[in-house]
């Protein structure tokens, strides 16, 4: 191990020993006596099998979780729960001192000179790849990254714990940043601040006790808008200003945006029922009330600052002439008029004294507002006050580039066949026939007749009134129909896109233009068809193929189109392996399909955080891995649940993470890597056939499989968790074919076998090996695509444990047959290792990972525990072995505490 990673890690258990000290003094103290010596005792017998992996200490382990009663259990399992929390608020702050420590060991720039920051790659790509100045700013200053934040449910914790987690970071970080210059007293009442944060932790209700509305999602995600990326984007282009000026002489145009934000949050309604047309309304407006009163206490900045006099005759114009005294003042103050008297609109709208309608607000068009402060940037410019001109003011302008008048554009996402139902109810009034009954010939003859007819479908207004033909229609379709008739009230600013899952055939793509149409919905909305399924990826190409070859279409799209790419459920249908092939090529097919119509075409990427949903880590390697000439400087993606709070829910890891995004991007647009030969594919194509046919073998056709999930994970329970407003099923009879692919992921990762992630991986790697190991080893080596993903299969074994698994099976698997399934699987999962190393060359998994390895080393004594208690907690629940509803409650208590704790400790879920 090299002296640094050791110092490094010896860092952060520093700070993880000062946190679970603080910890343990607080349940000696406010906890029942004997709970700390519980706590200890199981903390010891999981350290001593971890070290010693013997069965006696094992079994002993077990038999003292067993031991305890119901309220015993839960304070014991609070205890690890909490402890891994704090060791990531531990580990938060210590990536922020490896930034700040990047930063002065390159003291002379404004960030870290990695080859995974912007610094990084515009010094690479100037003096290695020699481009030019002129050609990097032209790239940076046109690419458009696009996240955008989801309310799926992973993020487990509630938003009352989060805040108390950011406050332990931040205190860290103060009394860290500070030594040296910190009075004895000042460091005393720093450590008192993180004393008392612990305390509060431990005393305060962890369990959520209600399950959140769409509207509580919304405000979650808008609150790391206004705490932390509000300062943390202008602070992060002043950087990157510093960055460029020095680099290339110039710094980045004053408005422009590099990164954007939209959301989900209360417009996502595929698969539910709590997105109503009224929801998404609120949602839309509680969003542009929270960014006018941010933009109002900016501007009420400006004007205290502004009280200069020298100014252009334009402004002075402006202003209203030369008796002006105070000109930049008198437009700032008419300004700030303005957004209060929006802010008393939405107000009145929201408390249903108004309805809601953007036509009726005083400020509505971002570029409005865009304009007003670029003319008191050209005029401070313009008369040599070039410091005032690029302080506040600048930084206002790049929120308002950035944030709009809305913070984050929701994008509209419902499921095609929805939009399918709500046709046939149409063409059943219309007495045209049934569209559901149609063939795709039909359906794409009545639509394109329909989109060329400037007649209406529907009276006009019948949806309000009630009046025929929806009195008619059942409330799914009339809530269908609603949302476009939503979306053309939310008008252009408020909205992104409008996604259509389970895409399927280009009918379903029309559907959603012919009913944007309908609805008078007065702007060209992009509309996005998400391929989800391994059959949907491979028939994508010729669904975009028809489109492209349809006059009216391209007319339509003006040569722009955006596609999504579904990474869960193609991984829940085919098993990661065969997903990501699929979703490679199915990338270069629409690619070199988009080019040959002359068609700009954006990828948007639908991932989760665990590698089961596409997820990845190493963020710049998964940028840079995507399929040659498939970004192309525009690159959109989801930010889904608790990876929102790990990558922007602290200012300097938010900055970090733009500056990951922004480079990755920007590497692209000069990569030279080459497609992959014809070799490499016809090896990927083996490895898909033969890990797809083992997962599906599995999951699809063993008769026991479903019996052993139920049984063996805490699928069922977590469905019943207050976790997300989302149902954990697209509907609600079914099995596990209906089940969404995050509740699916979320229940293998908290009995650590992590099956999604690798199965059928092994038995391809094992096949291919058998004839051609050297072309594995060289695709490992040269292949940035290959090798990322053999890494991600290295990572998530190394954090599955099958030893922990097999406690699940012994305490909840009761059939025989179920019982060697797992068994079996256990077997697959240790072959799989071995078939990994194989290809990697190395030794033992993440070998050259030492920071991963310490924080195993130092997590898995706590995670153990909680998983030996979360399968006493489920047998107990399910055998009903409680006395009264009081101990039920404690059991059900802690079952959601072992979640939040696994769900920590392995810093993933779903």
């Amino acid at each position: 191990m090299d002296v640094r990673a050791g110092s490094t890690a010896a860092a952060v258990q520093n700070d993880v020993k000062q946190l679970g000290f603080l910890l343990g003094n607080t349940i000696q103290q406010h906890a029942p006596e004997g709970i700390y010596n519980h706590v200890e005792e199981i903390r010891l017998l999981a350290r001593d099998w971890r070290v010693g992996d013997d069965t006696e200490t094992l079994n002993k382990l077990i038999d003292k979780v067993n031991s305890l009663d119901p309220l015993e259990m839960k304070l014991v399992t609070k205890a690890f729960a909490h402890f891994l929390a704090l060791a990531n608020c531990a580990e938060t702050f210590h990536r922020l001192r490896r930034l700040r420590q990047m930063v002065l060991d390159d003291a002379a720039h404004a960030l870290p000179k990695r080859m995974d920051t912007t610094l990084g790659t515009i010094t690479r790509l100037i003096n290695e790849d020699g481009v030019s100045g002129e050609k990097l700013y032209k790239a940076l200053t046109t690419q458009k990254v696009d996240l955008i934040f989801t309310a799926h449910p992973t993020e487990v914790n509630r938003r009352t714990m989060l805040h108390k987690h950011k406050g332990v970071t931040l205190a860290l970080e103060k009394m860290h940043s500070g030594k040296g210059y910190l009075t004895p007293f000042e460091q005393e009442q720093l450590e008192l601040d993180v004393q008392r944060a612990v305390e509060s932790i431990w005393n305060s209700d962890e369990v959520r006790r209600f399950k959140p509305k769409p509207q509580d999602e919304a405000r979650a995600s808008m609150a790391v808008i206004d705490q932390v990326l509000w300062e943390a984007v202008p602070s992060w282009l002043r950087k990157l200003d510093a960055v460029l000026v020095n680099a290339i002489g110039k710094p980045l145009p004053t408005d422009v945006a590099p990164v954007i934000f939209g959301s989900w949050c209360g417009g996502d309604r595929d698969g539910n029922p709590n997105v109503t047309p009224e929801v998404t309304m609120e949602v839309s407006f509680r969003a542009r009330w929270q960014a006018a009163s941010l933009l109002r206490q900016d501007v009420e900045k400006l004007r205290m600052e502004l009280s200069t006099t020298k100014c252009t005759p334009e402004l002075r114009e402006a202003a209203g002439g030369p008796a002006v005294r105070e000109p930049y003042r008198e437009i700032v103050k008419t300004l700030e008029a303005r957004l209060e008297r929006t802010l008393e609109q939405i107000d009145d709208m929201l408390k249903g004294k108004a309805v809601f309608s953007v036509e009726d607000l005083e400020l509505k068009d971002k570029q409005e507002v865009l304009d007003t402060l670029n003319l008191l940037h050209r005029s401070l410019e313009a008369t040599n006050q070039a410091a005032m001109a690029n302080g506040l003011l600048k930084d206002v302008i790049r929120r308002v580039a950035c944030f709009g008048l809305v913070l984050a554009p929701l994008d509209i996402r419902q499921e095609s066949v929805r939009h399918s139902e709500a046709l046939d109810a149409i063409t059943r009034w219309l007495g045209v026939g049934s569209y559901l009954q149609w063939d795709e010939e039909t359906r794409t003859t009545w639509l394109l007749t329909e989109l060329n007819s400037k007649r209406p479908l529907l009276p006009r207004n019948s949806l309000t009134t009630g009046s025929a033909p929806s009195s008619a229609f059942d409330a799914t379709v009339k809530d269908t129909l609603r949302t476009f008739e939503t979306v053309a009230r939310l008008g252009k600013d408020a909205l992104g896109a409008y996604v259509i899952s389970m895409c399927k055939s280009p009918s379903d793509v029309l559907a959603v233009k012919l009913l944007l149409q309908e609805f008078n919905v007065g702007w060209n909305m992009r509309v996005v068809p998400l391929f989800e399924t391994l059959t949907d990826l491979e028939a994508s190409a010729t669904t975009m193929e028809t489109l492209y070859s349809l006059p009216w279409y391209r007319g339509n799209i003006n040569g722009h189109q955006e596609v999504m790419i579904g990474y869960s459920d193609s991984a829940k249908d085919a098993g990661r392996l065969a997903a990501a092939w699929a979703q490679f090529e199915a990338q270069e097919r629409l690619a070199s399909l988009a080019k040959a119509y002359n068609v700009q075409l954006t990828f948007f990427h639908g991932k989760g955080g665990t590698v089961s949903r596409g997820g990845n880590p190493a963020l710049y390697q998964a940028i840079t891995a995507q399929p040659p000439g498939t970004i192309q400087g525009r690159f959109r993606v989801t930010e889904q649940g608790e990876m929102i709070t790990q990558n922007f829910g602290n200012a300097g890891i938010a900055e970090r993470t733009l500056d990951i995004y922004t480079a990755g991007v920007l590497s692209d647009a000069f990569s030279k890597t080459q497609p992959p030969p014809q070799a490499w594919r016809d090896t990927m194509a083996t490895l898909s056939d033969v890990s797809c046919t083992k997962y599906r073998n599995i999951v699809r056709h063993d008769p026991k499989f479903v019996g052993y999930f139920r049984a063996s994970t805490p699928e069922l329970e977590l469905g019943a968790l207050n976790i997300g407003s989302r149902p954990a099923k697209r509907r609600p009879t079914g099995g596990v074919e209906t089940l969404r692919a995050i509740p699916w992921v979320f229940a293998w990762t908290q009995t650590r076998l992590n099956l999604p992630a690798w199965l059928g991986v092994g038995d391809a790697l094992s096949a291919v090996a058998k004839k051609d190991k050297a072309t594995l080893q060289e695709m490992y080596a040269q292949w940035p695509f290959f090798r990322t993903n053999i890494d991600l299969f290295e990572m998530i074994l190394a954090k599955a444990s099958p030893s922990i698994a097999a406690i699940y099976d012994d305490q909840l698997v009761h059939t025989p047959d179920e019982k060697k399934l797992g068994e079996e699987l256990r077997r697959d999962m240790a072959a799989t290792v071995d078939a990994v190393l194989a290809v990697s060359g190395n030794t033992t998994l993440i070998e050259k990972n030492i920071m991963l390895q310490w924080q195993l080393l130092l997590r898995n004594p706590y995670v153990d525990p909680l998983n030996i208690m979360q399968a006493a907690l489920l047998r107990k629940l399910r055998t009903e072995d409680y006395a009264n509803d009081e101990e039920k409650h404690l059991l059900e208590d802690a079952l959601v505490l072992t979640i939040n704790g696994i769900s920590a400790g392995m810093r993933n879920t779903g």
